[in-house]
């Protein structure tokens, strides 16, 4: 992994913790798997911890490990870092994907409930001297009883976003072509086509993984259908959405944004993104920052825990999991 990330991922308490299960060098961080002072360590790894910045698992690597047998990531997707030899030879692989999805859905559910008050676009109001009294027709149509929310994309972040909704007074609708009814009754929500979800949503928020069927899933005729006045919430990938066609349309004023991943990411400095009203920018911190990284470091620890004791990894991905997931 990137090195820099080791003392947030695990403090020392954590650190000890996996010191006590694993025979570990803290001072061995590798961003090169072909480094020569490497080939020692590599040739009696059993386990790989990885994280933010780690080189793919290749077949040179692999061969220079012959005794690897498990890879516990510290971060979300393993698409960059597991090749196909992983899967021929036969590795567990555990992600700590369900540890960062905690922090997106967070920053999603505060953004599905402030775009709900329009406290955006009020927030702008306020900057350009409007004042509004509690009675003020602009207010009519502000707040969150009964706000229509469509959810697209059941996926680990979705699902908690979910969950983090239901104590609200909202309309949730969820798009995923992998869930079926009786689910979506599971998950308390009504499932839709994508089509009638957009149709029918004041806020909209993309959890779908970047895959090459969601590709774009969100052109120009898609984002037409969306209401006039409603918001956009992106925390999930800018490859998912036209980019022009969003432009088009945040130019225009007819719809909001809430984008916390672009594309290209980041926007290029002439984006007229930067200074439209409607649009709130941040650069990409709804997933794990700061002190959020301990958890993910608890997570690999507590997969490591299992290793040991011979118990099944509660988070391994499979070669087919890649197919639907991030």
């Amino acid at each position: 992994m990137s090195p820099e990330h080791l003392p947030a991922l695990f403090p020392p308490r954590l650190m000890n913790r996996l010191k006590s299960l694993l025979d570990i060098d803290e001072s061995l961080v590798a961003r090169k798997f072909d480094q020569e002072s490497l080939a020692p360590a590599l040739a009696g790894t059993e386990i790989l911890i990885t994280g933010w910045g780690a080189p793919a698992l290749d077949h040179a690597t692999l061969a220079a490990a012959p005794r690897l047998r498990a890879v516990l990531h510290s971060a979300g997707t393993v698409r960059g870092l597991i090749s196909g030899p992983c899967w021929e030879r036969g590795l567990l692989i555990s992600s700590a994907a369900h540890a960062n999805a905690v922090p997106v859905a967070e920053f999603t559910v505060a953004a599905v409930l402030l775009a709900g008050k329009n406290a955006f676009g009020l927030r702008e109001s306020l900057r350009t001297g409007h004042r509004l009294s509690p009675a003020s027709a602009d207010l009519a149509g502000v707040g969150n009883f009964g706000r229509r929310v469509g959810i697209i994309g059941a996926s680990r972040v979705g699902r908690r976003v979910l969950e983090l909704l239901s104590p609200f007074n909202l309309a949730v609708r969820l798009c995923d072509p992998y869930v079926d009814a009786a689910e979506a009754a599971r998950l308390g929500v009504e499932l839709v086509s994508l089509e009638v979800l957009l149709a029918s949503s004041d806020i909209v928020s993309l959890h779908a993984p970047d895959v090459p069927q969601t590709y774009r899933m969100l052109d120009r005729q898609r984002l037409a259908a969306i209401p006039d006045g409603a918001t956009l919430i992106n925390t999930s990938r800018g490859a998912l959405i036209d980019p022009q066609a969003l432009t088009d349309e945040l130019i225009s004023g007819r719809l909001n944004a809430v984008l916390d991943v672009t594309e290209p990411e980041p926007l290029p400095r002439d984006s007229p993104l930067y200074d439209l009203p409607n649009v709130f920018l941040t650069p990409h911190i709804a997933g794990s920052l700061g002190n959020e990284l301990e958890r993910l470091g608890r997570a690999v620890v507590e997969e490591a825990e299992r290793l040991v004791d011979g118990l099944p990894l509660v988070h391994q991905v499979l070669r087919t999991d890649l197919e639907r997931i991030a």
